[in-house]
């Protein structure tokens, strides 16, 4: 479907380096999440891709061909937004057929991409509705038809799904992830919530400060991190991270262990705490636990756990599970 390579992408508005060099390959068929706090530079990066911002260097190769100095409507990209951009006096058969009708595409072709796409996307029903009769998920769904009709070589998301509700997250996501398999489209997402990185993703890319700090499948990324960062970014609960000192072990700058990979016992542990807090979240339970100079941890446990505020703890950690820090921040291995 479109294979994108990036290399050496700088951006840079006046003195401030958004992007500092972004090197990157994606196949056919990919579906790679672009992800990492606001300000990391990964809506430029997108946009940069679609053509809506020049880089201040490097190229950026769409099927084997540099696009760089190409506008937006000749890179074979389709782009949905937050926002939707939808045409408040045009029904959603309009607005899905807008842009074919402006590349003077033929009404019987326009007819049938609309046809094919709205069945893909259940939107059969809605067709002679204005984006006011929609419901946000609804109007979601006609943004990507819109995107769909065009048949790109590329899909670009950005932050798609921001603007909806928590139930209509997950929907909306399992319908992108569903389209994704019907299409084998090539498709890159841009979002700053990890779990929709997780959960989507064949491959993602985090980004930090205009840097890419890790590329990999998602469980990859939760298994071996390359660093403090990544580690910190990818799982819910965020990894814990304790000062090696602290942890009885003056070698390492920093131990990482995550929540889920904790137990507490009131006999004996790793860290002794005391339980500040008890999140109870049905299926799991957040244990925070105060362990002075080490601070605060947290731990995931399965099921219901009750624990008074006050109660004496230890924290044991899994010895297979546990990640080692130098004093920058990168992993080490022993």
């Amino acid at each position: 479907m479109g294979s994108l390579t990036l290399k050496n992408v700088y951006k840079s508005f006046g003195p401030v380096d958004v992007l500092k060099g972004i090197d990157l390959e994606i196949s056919d068929g990919e579906l790679v999440v672009f992800v990492g706090p606001s300000g990391c530079g990964k809506s430029t990066l997108l946009r940069i891709i679609a053509g809506l911002e020049d880089a201040s260097g490097g190229s950026v190769v769409i099927n084997g061909k540099e696009v760089s100095g190409t506008p937006p409507a000749k890179r074979g990209i389709a782009m949905v937004f937050q926002t939707y951009a939808l045409y408040p006096h045009l029904n959603v058969r309009d607005n899905m057929g807008l842009g074919l009708k402006q590349a003077h595409t033929p009404k019987a072709e326009i007819a049938e991409r609309v046809r094919n796409a709205s069945t893909m996307l259940s939107l059969d029903d809605l067709l002679e509705r204005r984006p006011a009769e929609l419901s946000g998920g609804q109007r979601q769904r006609v943004a990507i038809g819109r995107a769909i009709v065009r048949e790109p070589e590329l899909f670009l998301f950005d932050e798609p799904l921001s603007n909806l509700d928590a139930a209509l997250r997950v929907q909306t996501r399992l319908e992108i992830a569903g389209l994704h398999k019907k299409l084998g489209a090539t498709m890159i997402y841009v979002t700053h919530d990890q779990v929709e990185a997780m959960t989507l993703a064949d491959r993602i890319v985090v980004l930090n400060g205009g840097v890419i700090q890790q590329v990999g499948t998602p469980m990859e990324l939760y298994r071996d991190p390359e660093n403090i960062f990544v580690a910190g970014f990818i799982g819910s609960p965020r990894m814990n991270f304790i000062a090696g000192k602290d942890a009885g072990k003056p070698d390492v700058a920093t131990l990482g262990i995550r929540p889920e990979h904790m137990t507490l016992d009131a006999g004996s542990g790793d860290l002794a705490g005391t339980v500040t807090h008890v999140e109870h979240l049905g299926a799991d339970t957040n244990v925070y636990l105060d362990c002075g100079e080490a601070g605060l941890l947290i731990a995931r446990m399965f099921g219901e756990v009750h624990h008074d505020p006050g109660a004496r703890l230890h924290a044991r950690f899994d010895p297979e599970r546990t990640y080692q820090f130098d004093a920058e921040g990168n992993r080490t291995r022993s």
